[in-house]
């Protein structure tokens, strides 16, 4: 009788146990459906993605989100990294001695800045984000002035104040040209471009610091990108600041227009706006703005219908 009963309990127990592990392998198979749809549309195409310095700190949410650009790669996609690294600049900057100076929200970049900007963007994160990728069994390619792969340039700009005045800057800069053919080159061999907001100035060959926003637009003008994706700490465009439910899934670039004149978009979100419109008006499609300390919050915007940040479309 114990026989029997331990059998009818190992059926009940097994069958239970192999239906449970159906559905979820069915839940599994629908997901990938879902993500094989958005991999077809976007199969072949360029998609840049902006990593803010924020999210350099944060060791496993980056390791999720280079994660992510590798499935993208091996999906035929053409995920292409463009970075910036102000907290780490302002580390290095305070280990030496040099107290970091901000202009409009700009840093001021004299010359010894200037070598820690250098090192640290082009040289140290750039190459840490390609040895990482390579860890997690994808191909990068860092494409930097400091691996004599430079494809940025520019030329230095100025910003007046209050009066008027032009504001001396040092070597800040703005991208006017972009080197597409590296990174076509390293896309078409299976690599993961890796681009630092460090260019070289058109005019006398100085580095420049940029600005890693107008970088990463830049580069998806120039290369017709199908999306533009900022990963930062913020979930998306808000229409309170505070709120993270307040967040808006998608937004028409005329809707964005009347929310930054009716002041709901401010402070650090209206330069990206403001990026994300000139960007849309020189042909990229669609611009997201998500959270990258979600867990693989780049596949979930890009290979579900819902997404997980705000979307942008002309």
């Amino acid at each position: 009788m114990r026989c029997v009963s331990h059998l009818i309990l190992f059926l009940i127990y097994g069958y239970g146990k192999n239906a449970m592990h159906v559905k979820l392998a069915m839940e599994k198979a629908d997901v990938l459906i879902e993500a094989l749809t958005w991999i077809r549309q976007f199969r072949g195409k360029f998609t840049v993605i902006k990593l803010g310095g924020s999210m350099m700190e944060e060791e496993v949410a980056m390791l999720h989100l280079l994660v992510d650009a590798v499935f993208m790669e091996s999906v035929g996609m053409r995920p292409v990294i463009v970075h910036g690294g102000g907290n780490a600049i302002s580390q290095a900057m305070t280990d030496v001695g040099i107290q970091p100076r901000f202009v409009q929200g700009r840093r001021y970049t004299d010359e010894a800045s200037l070598e820690i900007v250098k090192k640290v963007l082009a040289k140290d994160i750039c190459c840490g984000l390609v040895e990482q990728i390579r860890q997690l069994g994808g191909q990068a390619k860092p494409l930097s002035l400091m691996t004599d792969t430079n494809v940025l340039y520019g030329h230095k700009i100025t910003l007046d104040d209050v009066a008027g005045n032009p504001m001396d800057l040092g070597y800040v800069g703005e991208v006017t040209r972009v080197d597409t053919a590296p990174i076509l080159e390293a896309c078409l061999n299976g690599y993961i471009p890796v681009i630092p907001s460090v260019a070289i100035d058109e005019d006398d060959d100085h580095p420049l610091n940029i600005n890693a926003d107008t970088a990463a637009t830049a580069v998806a003008q120039k290369l017709r990108a199908a999306k533009l994706v900022f990963v930062s700490e913020v979930n998306g465009v808000r229409t309170d600041p505070q709120d993270p439910n307040s967040m808006i899934e998608s937004i028409t670039a005329e809707k964005a227009r009347e929310l930054l004149a009716s002041g709901v978009i401010v402070g650090g979100m209206i330069p990206k706006i403001q990026a994300c419109l000139e960007t849309l008006e020189n042909g990229v499609e669609k611009i997201h703005i998500i959270n990258g300390r979600l867990r693989h919050s780049l596949l979930l915007e890009i290979f579900t219908t819902q997404g997980v940040g705000t979307q942008i479309i002309s």
